[in-house]
C-alpha cells in the first residue's frame, strides 16, 4: 500500500480496502468495552462493505463464549466472583465462593425461575441479574494485572409478557438466543496503587442484564507496551505501519459515523415506540368498543330471554284464566240452578208462614198486621226476644208459658191450655239464655249497609216490661244495640279510611203524647217540632240538634244525655216504664276518595213505648192519656207496615 492509498483510506476508511482490519496495542490504563452484536464473520464472508471498526475490541485478548461458566476453562486464580442480583453461595464440592451482590451502585434486581440452557457448571449464576443503569467498584485490590469476565443472560420474559424483549446495546438474544448465557472473558485491566477496578454500565440503551462478574489474577505473561499501530491485509497478511495521529483520525471518523447511526436508530426507535403506543391505544379503544358492543349484545340477549319468559308466563296465566273461567262458569251455572230451586222452596215456606200469621190475627191484631207486612217486604226482618222471669214473678209462683223447642227454626209456642198452644213464626227467636252479643250479631249486617248508602231502621216493639229499652240501650256493663251499632260504625270507618271519608252525627228524639221533643236540646223552646218531607223524598225534623261525634266516648255521652231526658213513669206492669217512643238517628255522610262519589244515609234505632191493656195497667189521669196515645201510635205503625205490604194506594204515615 503506497502513501496515496494510505491517505485515501485514512480519509474514508468505510469505502476503501475492505480486505483490511484494524487492531492496536493494549492500553493497560484503560478498559473500554465495545461490542457489535451483529455477526462480524458472516458479514465479511458475504463481502458486504462493513467498516473494519465493527470488528474492534479495545482488548484484543478478550473473547465471547456463547455458553455458561465452566470451571475447567478457568485456570487462573479467582480473586472474587460476584453473583449479581443474588446472594452469597458456596460450592459444596469445591472451594469456590460466590460473593453476594454488595459492590454495586444503582440499577435493579431481576430474578427468574426460567430454565437457562447451556448454563455450565453453575447455572444458579444466571437466575439473577442486575439491570438498568449501574456501576460496580472493587476496592482494596493488590496492584497488578487482572482479568475481568462478564456473565450475561437473555431472559426472554423480562419487562413484559413472555416473548417480548427490550432491545439494548447488549442484545444477548441476537448472539445466543432466548434463555441462554453469554460470557465476555479476558478483559485485561491494570490496578494501580489505589487498588480500584470500576465498571460502569451507565447510559446504555435498554437494560443490560449482568448475572456475574469474575475477577481473576493474570499470569506473568509479558505484554507488548507502546502505541505502535499497523494495518494488516486479510489476504496477504502484509503489515503497514500507521502513525498514532492517523489512526486516531480513523477512530474519530468511525466513532462519528456510529454516533450518527446510533442517533438515527434512536430516532427510529422513538418513532417506532410512538407508533407502537398509538397502535396500542387504538387496540385498547377497539377492545373497549368491542367490550361495549359485547355488553350491549349480552343485554339484548338477556332482554330477549326475559321477554320470552314473560310471554311464556303470560301464556300460562292466560291458559289458567281460561281454564278457571270455564270452571267457574259451570260452578255458577250450577249455583244459579240451586238458587232457583231454593227460591221455589222459600216461596212455599213464605206461603206457609203467611197462612200461619193469619191464624194468630185475633189474639194480637197489631202484630198480625206487622207480620203480614214483613212477609210481603223482603228487606224487613222480625226477631223475637223473650226475657227470663223476674224475681217478683218467681216469688209469686209464676211459670214460663213460652215453648222454645223449635226456637232454632224461628218458631215459638204460647201455651194456652194444658195441651194446646199457638205457634208464631219469626226470622229468629232469642231465648232467655241468649245475651246482648247474640242479638247484635243478627243486626250487624243491617248496620253495615248504612255505609253502602242504604237507609235502615231498627225498632223494639212489645208490651210494657218485655225488655225493649234494655235491648236497645243496655247498661254500662252490658251495652245494647244502640251503643254496639255506633261502635261498629266507627270501627268500619277506620278500616275504610284509606278509600272513604265518613262524617257521623247523631240526634235523639222523643215522641211523647203526640209531641216531638229534642232530647239533646239544652235550652227549652216553645217552637213545635214537626216532621217534614224534603224535595228528595226524605223525612226530617227541622231544628233538631245534630251532634257531631268523633269517637265512641262522645257517642256514649250523647246517648246518656238522651236517656236521662226521656219521659218515664210507673204503672202496675213496670215501675220504670218508658212512656214515650225514643228514636236515635245516626246520619252518615260518606265520600269515595277514589271516585269522588258521595252518599247520605240514615240509621234509625227506635225504642218504642210499651203497648198496654188499659184495664191491666190501672192507669188514670195523665198516665191513662199516655197509654191511649201509645196504643194509638203503635196501632198506626201497624197500619203503615200493613199498607206497605199490601201495596195500598194510600200509606197512612
Amino acid at each position: 500500500m503506497d502513501n496515496a492509498q494510505l491517505n485515501a483510506f485514512l480519509q474514508n476508511p468505510e469505502t476503501h480496502f475492505p480486505d483490511f482490519s484494524i487492531t492496536r496495542g493494549f492500553d493497560s490504563e484503560k478498559c473500554d468495552l465495545a461490542l457489535n452484536l451483529d455477526n462480524p464473520t458472516s458479514a465479511m464472508d458475504e463481502g458486504e462493505e462493513e467498516s473494519f471498526a465493527d470488528l474492534m475490541l479495545c482488548d484484543s485478548n478478550s473473547r465471547l463464549i456463547p455458553s455458561g461458566f465452566s470451571k475447567s476453562n478457568c485456570t487462573d486464580e479467582i480473586v472474587m466472583f460476584i453473583n449479581a442480583g443474588g446472594e452469597a453461595l458456596n460450592e459444596t464440592d469445591s472451594s469456590m465462593k460466590f460473593l453476594g451482590d454488595n459492590y454495586f451502585e444503582g440499577g435493579n434486581v431481576m430474578q427468574t425461575n426460567e430454565p437457562i440452557n447451556e448454563a455450565g457448571d453453575c447455572p444458579f449464576i444466571y437466575w439473577s441479574a442486575r439491570i438498568g443503569s449501574f456501576s460496580y467498584r472493587f476496592n482494596n485490590l493488590p496492584p497488578g494485572d487482572y482479568f475481568v469476565d462478564l456473565h450475561f443472560a437473555e431472559i426472554i420474559n423480562t419487562n413484559g409478557p413472555k416473548g417480548m424483549r427490550v432491545l439494548s446495546d447488549f442484545d444477548i438474544f441476537s448472539v445466543v438466543g432466548a434463555n441462554k448465557p453469554l460470557q465476555v472473558v479476558g478483559l485485561r485491566v491494570s490496578v494501580k496503587e489505589d487498588g480500584l477496578i470500576a465498571l460502569r454500565f451507565e447510559g446504555v440503551i435498554g437494560s443490560p442484564m449482568v448475572c456475574g462478574i469474575c475477577v481473576r489474577k493474570t499470569q506473568n505473561i509479558p505484554v507488548t507496551q507502546g502505541s505502535q499501530e499497523y494495518l494488516k491485509c486479510n489476504n496477504c497478511a502484509a503489515e503497514i505501519e500507521v502513525s498514532s495521529a492517523q489512526m486516531k483520525l480513523v477512530r474519530t471518523k468511525v466513532t462519528d459515523k456510529y454516533e450518527k447511526k446510533i442517533q438515527e436508530l434512536t430516532t427510529q426507535c422513538q418513532l417506532k415506540t410512538h407508533e407502537c403506543h398509538e397502535a396500542w391505544m387504538s387496540l385498547t379503544a377497539a377492545n373497549e368498543q368491542l367490550e361495549k358492543v359485547r355488553m350491549e349484545l349480552d343485554n339484548k340477549i338477556f332482554l330477549t330471554r326475559t321477554l320470552d319468559d314473560t310471554v311464556g308466563k303470560q301464556a300460562e296465566n292466560l291458559k289458567n284464566i281460561t281454564s278457571s273461567y270455564e270452571h267457574y262458569k259451570k260452578y255458577w251455572a250450577a249455583a244459579v240452578n240451586n238458587l232457583q230451586e231454593k227460591i221455589k222452596i222459600m216461596k212455599n215456606e213464605h206461603a206457609q208462614l203467611s197462612h200461619e200469621a193469619h191464624a194468630c190475627a185475633e189474639s194480637i191484631p197489631e202484630l198480625n198486621k206487622m207480620v203480614i207486612g214483613v212477609q210481603a217486604l223482603g228487606n224487613i226482618r222480625v226477631f223475637c226476644r223473650c226475657r227470663p222471669l223476674s224475681k217478683e214473678e218467681i216469688s209469686t209462683g209464676s211459670a214460663q208459658v213460652v215453648d222454645f223447642d223449635a226456637a232454632k227454626d224461628g218458631d215459638i209456642g204460647i201455651l194456652t191450655g194444658a195441651s194446646t198452644k199457638k205457634t208464631f213464626k219469626f226470622d229468629r227467636v232469642y231465648t232467655p239464655k241468649d245475651n246482648q252479643v247474640d242479638v247484635f250479631a243478627d243486626a250487624l249486617p243491617l248496620v253495615t249497609s248504612v255505609f253502602d248508602g242504604y237507609n235502615v231502621c231498627i225498632f223494639a216493639y212489645g208490651q210494657t216490661g218485655t225488655g225493649k229499652t234494655f235491648t236497645m240501650e243496655g247498661t254500662d256493663q252490658n251495652r245494647g244495640v244502640n251503643y254496639r251499632t255506633l261502635e261498629q260504625l266507627f270501627l268500619i270507618a277506620k278500616e275504610r279510611s284509606e278509600t272513604f271519608m265518613y262524617n257521623i252525627s247523631v240526634s235523639v228524639l222523643e215522641v211523647y203524647n203526640e209531641q216531638i221533643r229534642d232530647l239533646l236540646s239544652t235550652s227549652p223552646t216553645s217552637k213545635r217540632l214537626e216532621i217534614k218531607q224534603s224535595a228528595e223524598g226524605f223525612h226530617h225534623v227541622p231544628g233538631i240538634v245534630e251532634a257531631q261525634v268523633e269517637n265512641i266516648k262522645e257517642v256514649w255521652n250523647v246517648l246518656q244525655i238522651g236517656s236521662n231526658s226521656r219521659a218515664v213513669g210507673s204503672n202496675n206492669v213496670n215501675e220504670h216504664s218508658s212512656r214515650s217512643h225514643c228514636m236515635l238517628c245516626i246520619m252518615v255522610k260518606s265520600k269515595n276518595l277514589m271516585t269522588g262519589e258521595c252518599t247520605n244515609s240514615k240509621l234509625w234505632l227506635v225504642d218504642l213505648a210499651g203497648s198496654e191493656r188499659l184495664a191491666k195497667t190501672d192507669a188514670q189521669g195523665e198516665r191513662l192519656k199516655e197509654a191511649q196515645n201509645i196504643n194509638k201510635s203503635l196501632s198506626a205503625l201497624g197500619d203503615v207496615v200493613y199498607a206497605l205490604a199490601t201495596k195500598s194506594s194510600h200509606i197512612p204515615y
